[in-house]
């Protein structure tokens, strides 16, 4: 029990650090809500009206966004994470007290924290453009809940390459696949609406359940189907990106 509590205290003191380390970070406030926002604003008001996906397009393409602004946060965490191994700071931990484990676990944390303000802010813009979510308490949990399992899901991954690159620079690329596939989803457009091979892509790639199922939970119509498989999905991705993130600390610390 004392060694649980101290993994935890130690797990809160490398949480505090990383939202510091953020705070102080230009990019990181940049990428999580600025670069959400400008797209909330561009698709919307600018390519709205170029597409009819059966309904107002903010309706359609907020949940899209919401699930993209995951991705968009998470590029500085790779390159801290890397630079936590780097330059030695997981090593001289070794000669301490101190989980080195927590440092991890603080950095997926702190995804999550920064994650949810940064949703919160784009979903509260999505509301002055004229989205109008009919969610009720449970459908507005759940759309909590896919969030958080998305953080975390991406976020494993984002710490296990930050820790696999060899440079800082290598682990700044980690997170843009991430940043990407939204966009070869139905984040925008119906996927049956896409060519051949693109349509497929988009069918069978993980963002599109995760980004069906927080529009049917958002809208008040929620489905079983892509909600399984959405929720299949992001454990699946968090359990890659937890052990492989064990696997490279153990190798690398």
């Amino acid at each position: 029990m004392n060694a649980l509590s101290g993994a935890m205290t130690d797990s809160m003191t490398m949480v505090r650090r990383s939202l510091r380390h953020a705070l102080r970070n230009p990019l990181t406030l940049f990428n999580s809500i600025v670069v959400p926002v400008f797209l909330m604003f561009f698709m919307v008001q600018v390519m709205g009206g170029a597409f009819d996906v059966g309904t107002d397009y903010i309706t359609y393409a907020t949940p899209g966004l919401l699930i993209l602004t995951i991705g968009y946060g998470i590029g500085p965490t790779a390159t801290a994470v890397n630079s936590d191994m780097t330059t030695g700071f997981i090593n001289r931990l070794r000669v301490m007290d101190v989980s080195r484990a927590a440092v991890l676990n603080a950095h997926v944390v702190a995804i999550v924290l920064r994650t949810l303000v940064s949703v919160a802010v784009v979903l509260g813009v999505s509301v002055l453009l004229g989205f109008r979510p009919a969610a009720g308490p449970m459908e507005w949990l759940g759309a909590i809940g896919l969030v958080v399992l998305a953080v975390l899901a991406i976020g494993w991954l984002t710490v296990a390459a930050g820790l696999a690159a060899r440079t800082p620079e290598g682990a700044a690329l980690a997170g843009v696949p991430l940043m990407l596939l939204p966009f070869l989803s139905s984040a925008f457009v119906p996927a049956g609406t896409m060519g051949a091979g693109a349509r497929q892509f988009a069918e069978y790639q993980p963002f599109t359940p995760i980004i069906e199922t927080m529009r049917g939970l958002l809208t008040g119509t929620p489905a079983a189907g892509t909600a399984t498989a959405a929720v299949a999905w992001c454990a699946a991705l968090a359990l890659i990106g937890h052990v492989w993130a064990r696997v490279m600390f153990a190798r690398r610390a």
